[in-house]
This record gives structure tokens, C-alpha cells and sequence, in this order.
């Protein structure tokens, strides 16, 4: 059974979505597939159609968090340190062509948000950078091409 790294927010994040989804969108969805159903002949039945279609994707989400969240291995980031690159870290990078900056943190797969500055641990960005240290150039191979970066900060917080 494989086991997903995930910070702590990550986790808790996925949790309070989990809760949400079986707490609230659950019973929720159970009220309209009820008063679509009481609206008659389920064949030609839209509302009902499309409440059906809801609780599956709210069903499968749910199915997928579970999963997830019992094979979530919860690294503390707060206990690691150091000047190499690692999960958790935040790891400001300059591209060494046009000198654009950028900070990312390496979280896990399900916590990954580039908007939010958040790549995946299996990105290619991270696993270029993973156990490197600042000053180092490391080439990224992405759908866009190579790109060269120059790590200039690795923290924890």
C-alpha cells in the first residue's frame, strides 16, 4: 500500500473537506434526490437526473478523500531543517534566463496549488530540486521546455 507524504495543513485541510462533504453535502443531496423523486416518472425526471449525478461525484470525492487520508503519512515539517532541499521546504528560485523569481513549497500531491505557490513532491520542478542546495542551478524538464533555475533561499517557515 503506498503511503502519501502530506503536511500537517494539508491534512487537516482534507479532513475538514471530508467532514463537510459527509456532514452537510450528503444530507443535502438526499433532500433534492427526495422532493425530485416525489415530482413523478423518474425516466423524464431532470432534477432528479441531476441530483443523482451529484451525490456520485460527491460519493466518489468522499471514497477518494478516505482513501487518501488513511494512507496520509503527516511529515511536521516544523521538526526539519537544513540546507538542502526537502518536503516542506520553501525554495525560492530565479530563472536563470530571464531573472524572474519564484518561491514554491513542496507538499504533497493532493495539497499541490502552483497559484498558491504549493508544487508536488513528484513534480518535475521538485524532484529537479530535491536534495539540492542554494547556489545550485538545476535544470527542469517541463511540457514547456528545459528551464535552468538557481535555488537563492531554502526555509522552513
Amino acid at each position: 500500500m503506498d503511503r502519501y507524504p502530506m503536511t500537517p495543513e494539508g491534512h487537516e485541510a482534507l479532513t475538514q473537506e471530508l467532514k463537510h462533504l459527509t456532514s452537510v453535502e450528503r444530507p443535502r443531496i438526499s433532500k433534492e434526490i427526495g422532493v425530485a423523486r416525489d415530482h413523478g416518472d423518474l425516466k423524464e425526471n431532470a432534477e432528479y437526473h441531476a441530483a443523482k449525478e451529484r451525490q456520485g461525484h460527491i460519493e466518489a470525492r468522499v471514497a477518494h478523500l478516505e482513501g487518501m487520508l488513511s494512507r496520509a503519512e503527516v511529515i511536521d515539517v516544523s521538526q526539519l531543517s537544513g540546507g538542502r532541499v526537502k518536503f516542506g521546504a520553501f525554495v525560492t528560485l530565479e530563472d536563470v534566463d530571464s531573472g524572474e523569481t519564484k518561491r514554491y513549497r513542496i507538499v504533497g500531491a493532493e495539497e499541490a496549488n502552483v497559484s498558491n505557490g504549493k508544487i508536488s513532491v513528484t513534480s518535475p520542478v521538485s524532484r529537479a530540486l530535491i536534495n539540492h542546495e542554494v547556489g545550485d542551478e538545476v535544470k527542469v524538464t517541463a511540457p514547456g521546455g528545459t528551464r535552468t533555475y538557481e535555488i537563492t533561499d531554502i526555509a522552513w517557515k
